[in-house]
């Protein structure tokens, strides 16, 4: 049943594949039990009062070409209570210096460096008044391509908008808003990325991102403006404000939480999506980020000591090159969760939406990750508002090879992990493994590999029979905590019972 906790009050598709390529340059194995549901409540450690810090001031954007976001699928809002609007954010950001080495076990210590003034974009999605939540989730944008993209939202929106959250993107990063090289340019594309500045100058004229050293505090700073109410939020009150993000933002939540969270206690919790070994660098004024930096590829765990919670969702293909999160794996605690979606890669079909045969990959990955990512947002609210520890998962099952590689049975089929009906009851192989096209952007969107029809008549009396065991291992999932029960018919969709022959 949906929380109610109410209270009174095809643009730029092209570059958003094309984050997918450059958003990543930069061991414990199951012991073969099955998922832990937990269904007791824990109140997880109190955190020490928030600390008092500047809130972006927030007006409204117009004009130009509308909103410029990089995503292949666009939510229509039309009929669903929500609206979304744009505004310019303006502040006084402060960056942050490293005191002392920054360490595999997170415990970093950082201290304010310099200030520059900033105006940056942030895009709210809210429900109206008496169907708020409560709840507002905060994306850090990912900008690999120089476009930013909505990856949380485009994973998650149709469980934001039955709980009634309200949703926050942060353009927090410079190359975003004010372009310039791409990290890794795809074949035949432009070195180059515009930004928002120079891609629609009269809606978007006015911002100036001051360098990635900046962007930890924007994001605050973001954050506190929303937390606040006021126009941006049509006054409603949200009691749990959440910071999520995927792949290269997920680097940047990896660095808040060992460094940042300490000293602003922001955030009620943290949903890290396909993040890789290391963090997002500090770096200096009027300086992007790179992936490449020895911060971004160092292994490092989210610090133990954090008293809000974190849960962490990795993609089989996370875990091996280019991302490598299989070394920056850490245990399960009273404030930490680790799920391992065995047959995921980090981008896969619902990624990309129609525009997968652009890629040139052939068959990429296809399985239901985003079903999972709805459950793991759903699962850290209930922790973070009703105390409700999210299950247990099992980890991958990993070789003793070095660097490690994903176990795998004698289909191909990752062993261990989450798992959901199309690896346990395939007529694929879902892998994070890509097919023989061995470009970058082809490493993240993985595989899909059909089972030979020899294969599929051994496992499978019937289509009645593998549509009977599907349907079971869906409710096996949903009962375990691994997707939720309104996306059972999205799960059961997955199905392919005419391949059985």
């Amino acid at each position: 049943m949906a929380r109610k906790r109410k209270f009174s009050t095809d643009r730029h598709v092209s570059a958003f594949v094309c984050f997918l390529a450059v958003a990543v340059f930069g061991s414990a194995c199951s012991d073969g039990s099955g998922p832990t549901p937990n269904t007791a409540t824990e109140t997880t450690p109190t955190a020490p009062p928030r600390p008092a810090g500047p809130a972006a001031e927030l007006h409204e954007l117009s004009g130009g070409n509308g909103v410029g976001l990089g995503s292949p699928t666009k939510v229509d809002l039309a009929g669903t209570g929500y609206v979304e609007t744009e505004y310019a954010a303006s502040g006084t950001a402060t960056s942050y210096d490293p005191q002392g080495a920054l360490g595999a076990d997170g415990r970093w210590t950082f201290q304010p460096g310099t200030t520059a003034p900033y105006t940056t974009r942030v895009l709210v999605r809210r429900p109206a008044a008496d169907k708020f939540s409560g709840t507002v989730v905060v994306e850090w944008l990912n900008v690999s391509s120089g476009t930013d993209s909505d990856v949380v939202w485009s994973s998650t929106h149709e469980e934001l908008m039955r709980q009634g959250d309200a949703w926050v993107g942060v353009s927090a990063q410079r190359i975003g808003v004010m372009g310039g090289p791409a990290l890794t340019p795809t074949d035949g594309g432009s070195a180059t990325a515009g930004g928002l500045v120079n891609t629609d100058s009269a809606r978007y004229g006015s911002l100036n991102q001051p360098g990635d050293g900046y962007s930890f505090d924007i994001f605050t700073q973001a954050a506190r403006g929303v937390r606040a109410g006021g126009v941006a939020m049509g006054d409603l009150k949200p009691q749990h404000v959440l910071a999520a993000g995927q792949s290269q933002s997920a680097y940047a939540l990896v660095t808040y939480l060992n460094g940042v969270q300490p000293l602003t206690r922001e955030f009620d919790g943290f949903l890290v999506h396909s993040r890789g070994s290391g963090g997002l660098p500090l770096v200096a004024p009027g300086e992007p980020a790179s992936l490449g930096s020895e911060t971004a590829t160092s292994p490092v765990i989210i610090r133990a000591d954090t008293d809000v919670p974190v849960l962490e969702v990795q993609a089989e293909g996370d875990l091996r090159a280019p991302l490598n999160s299989v070394v920056s794996r850490q245990p399960d605690s009273g404030h930490f969760r680790l799920w391992e979606v065995a047959g995921a890669a980090h981008a896969d079909a619902h990624t990309v939406g129609p525009f997968a045969d652009a890629l040139g990959c052939g068959a990429i990955n296809n399985a239901p990750m985003h079903v999972v990512v709805k459950a793991a947002l759903h699962a850290l609210e209930e922790w973070v508002s009703e105390g409700t520890l999210p299950a247990t998962a099992p980890r991958l099952e990993v070789t003793q090879n070095s660097p490690p590689q994903v176990a795998r049975d004698a289909d191909g089929i990752a062993r261990g992990g989450v798992r959901t009906p199309p690896v346990d009851v395939p007529v694929d192989v879902l892998s994070g493994t890509p097919g023989p096209n061995p470009s970058v952007i082809c490493s993240l969107f993985g595989s899909t590999t059909p089972l030979p029809a020899e294969r599929l008549t051994a496992l499978y009396s019937s289509s009645d029979a593998y549509l009977q065991k599907y349907t079971t291992a869906a409710d096996s999932t949903i009962k375990a905590g691994f997707v939720l029960p309104a996306d059972r018919d999205a799960l059961l969709a997955y199905a392919q019972p005419t391949r059985i022959q």
